[in-house]
C-alpha cells in the first residue's frame, strides 16, 4: 500500500501502523497475532487502558488505532473522542465484548470506521481492517 513521504516526495511502500488498546493481555496478543499474518500491517504499539491509548497515538501516529470499549482509567469511547481532538483522520476500529446496538451507536457517534464484537474477532478483524484501508465502513449489523 502507498503511503505519501514524510517530506513530500514520491509515496513509499510501507505496511499499515496499527496501534493496538485493549485492557487484557490475551486479547491484545490474539489481536496482534491476527494482524502480524499479513505483510502489510504493523503493530506500532499497545496499551491497555485508554489514557495510554492517547499517550502512544500522540508518540506513535498510527495509521490505525483498534480500541476495546471497557478499559481502565479512560475507556475506548472516551479515549476516541479524546483521539478526535488532535488526530481527527486516523481510523479507529472499536472491540467489544458486547454486539448490541447501543456498542455500535456508541462507535459511530465517536467516528469510529468499524466495529467489531470479540466473540467475532478471529473471523472479522481482517476483513474489517481490510474495509477501513479501502475508506470504508465496517460495522457487524451492516453485515
Amino acid at each position: 500500500m502507498a503511503r505519501p513521504s514524510p517530506r513530500g516526495s514520491a509515496p513509499t511502500e510501507r505496511p499499515l501502523r496499527i496501534l493496538v488498546a485493549d485492557d487484557h493481555s490475551a486479547v491484545r496478543r490474539g489481536v496482534c497475532s491476527i494482524l502480524m499474518a499479513r505483510n502489510d500491517l504493523e503493530v506500532c504499539g499497545e496499551a491497555e487502558n485508554g489514557k495510554e491509548a492517547i499517550e502512544k497515538t500522540q508518540e506513535l501516529e498510527p495509521d490505525l488505532i483498534i480500541l476495546d470499549i471497557a478499559m481502565p482509567v479512560l475507556d475506548g469511547i472516551g479515549a476516541a473522542r479524546e483521539i478526535r481532538k488532535f488526530m481527527p483522520h486516523v481510523a479507529i476500529l472499536v472491540l467489544s465484548m458486547h454486539r448490541g446496538k447501543r456498542a455500535i451507536q456508541e462507535a459511530k457517534l465517536v467516528g469510529a470506521q468499524g466495529f467489531v464484537s470479540k466473540s467475532q474477532l478471529a473471523a472479522t478483524l481482517l476483513n474489517a481492517v481490510d474495509a477501513i484501508l479501502k475508506k470504508q465502513t465496517f460495522f457487524e449489523e451492516e453485515i
